[in-house]
């Protein structure tokens, strides 16, 4: 017997569970999903991978098996709101598929698709709609959906929205729900701003909450190489080669700088693709189909596949470059070291990148391991001149096998490292992908 069988769950839908492998569920779902089924609000805190979408998905469908009749033109009976297209392709593939044998409507709406389409499914009604804020909004201004008649709401990865400057799309959606209807926010950490969103949106809220934000997954080993910013798609060609039959996902910080780390991954002989906001959903479909069956080794991605992606046999994380904002360092590792398997996530951290570095640190709790070099000082800086003889520019390496934070690492991940010599440029690295994000509204 399924433990899914004591939630009171109905028995069509807990089948169809045991046939998808789901008959244990995860801390997250056993906490949320009782609450749920009981119509109350719920406040889930959980990092990436610890199956958040059954612990909204799974007591959505078994709601909308209760209903009785059919939704009405352009009407939509449960919400779903995410922050990327990824991530909604995601939600909308488990939702189907918990939904499956059974008469529930599944749709998805995000931007770069034929918008002709959505209007045209939408208007025959949907059971479960899986949106993007902002195409949700084109839709809206269309008079294509209607939301007077959503009951059930769910802000999926909300911190991620609010990064991204979601707040006041959500508020327009907001504004158009039923005052009268249940809602889940589901995040991965809480910053001060949350508490305005989860006082917009929930009535007195259960809060659940497992795997504590900031904290990495625990088969993840984790390393830091400090390195110039021109040396970096060198190191990282070098360390592609020791696994070249195993996925790789390589994250850099801008659009631009992630299809030129792309190119040159390909020049050097390595099965390549890149997803990012400039690429269409139709490429962005394609290449992580193309990662999934593994045609291609190595993605690059900015943060917008940080969170969404479900791919269980990438191995190896590269932080190329270090992401701004420290919670999106731990839902990049995240993508590695799923459903059980061990994983490395390796950091390369410029002279101009050591801030973000010990913000991560300080958000994590722990010391990273050194991998190579030394952290950065100011007088370590590289010279603007290029230096003599044939030195790659990797940091120094100060040959005591310390932390980022100046401590022995309590255990370091394996591999090998040689000794680099320290030199090289400050600016201009190859990849490109070192630079601030551009400002405006994300797309997804």
């Amino acid at each position: 017997m399924s433990d899914f069988d004591m939630m009171g769950l109905p028995p069509k839908l807990v089948a169809r569970l045991t046939e998808m492998g789901l008959t244990d569920p995860t801390p997250i779902q056993k906490q949320a999903i009782p609450h749920a089924l009981n119509g109350r609000d719920v406040m889930g805190l959980a990092q990436t991978g610890t199956g958040k979408t059954a612990a909204f998905g799974v007591p959505l469908v078994a709601q909308m098996l209760e209903l009785e009749g059919r939704p009405a033109p352009k009407s939509v009976r449960g919400l779903v709101l995410a922050p990327t297209r990824e991530l909604a392709t995601q939600i909308s593939v488990n939702l189907r598929g918990f939904a499956e044998k059974t008469n529930v409507r599944v749709a998805m709406v995000v931007g770069g698709q034929s918008i002709n389409r959505q209007i045209d499914r939408l208007a025959r009604g949907v059971d479960l709609l899986v949106a993007t804020p902002g195409r949700l909004l084109d839709l809206m201004d269309r008079r294509a959906v209607r939301l007077d008649e959503t009951v059930f709401l769910v802000l999926d990865e909300a911190d991620q929205m609010l990064d991204m400057g979601f707040i006041h799309d959500l508020r327009k959606i907001a504004a158009v729900l039923p005052k009268e209807r249940q809602t889940m926010l589901f995040s991965a950490t809480m910053p001060k701003q949350m508490n305005e969103l989860a006082q917009s949106y929930l009535r007195r809220p259960i809060r659940v909450e497992v795997s504590p934000p900031g904290k990495a997954a625990d088969k993840v080993t984790q390393e830091v190489h400090f390195i110039a910013k021109s040396e970096k798609a060198g190191l990282l060609i070098e360390m592609l080669a020791g696994h070249r039959e195993e996925r790789a996902l390589v994250f850099g910080r801008t659009k631009h700088g992630s299809e030129k780390l792309m190119k040159t991954l390909v020049k050097a002989g390595y099965a390549a693709a890149s997803i990012h906001g400039n690429k269409s959903q139709g490429q962005r479909d394609r290449a992580l189909a193309a990662f999934k069956s593994g045609e291609i080794t190595v993605l690059v991605a900015t943060d917008v596949a940080a969170r969404g992606l479900d791919i269980p046999d990438v191995k190896h994380v590269y932080n190329y470059d270090l992401p701004n904002v420290p919670d999106s360092y731990v839902h990049r590792i995240g993508r590695t070291a799923r459903a059980g398997k061990d994983g490395a996530a390796i950091a390369f951290c410029a002279p101009d990148e050591m801030d973000q570095l010990k913000a991560i640190q300080k958000t994590m709790g722990v010391a990273i391991p050194v991998g190579s070099g030394r952290p950065w000082e100011a007088m370590d800086a590289p010279a603007e001149t290029k230096p003599k003889g044939r030195g790659r520019g990797r940091g120094r390496r100060s040959g005591s096998g310390m932390s980022a934070a100046g401590q022995a690492p309590a255990a370091k991940p394996g591999g090998n490292r040689r000794r680099r010599r320290r030199g090289g440029k400050p600016g201009g690295g190859q990849g490109g992908a070192s630079g601030p994000s551009g400002g405006g509204r994300h797309v997804a």
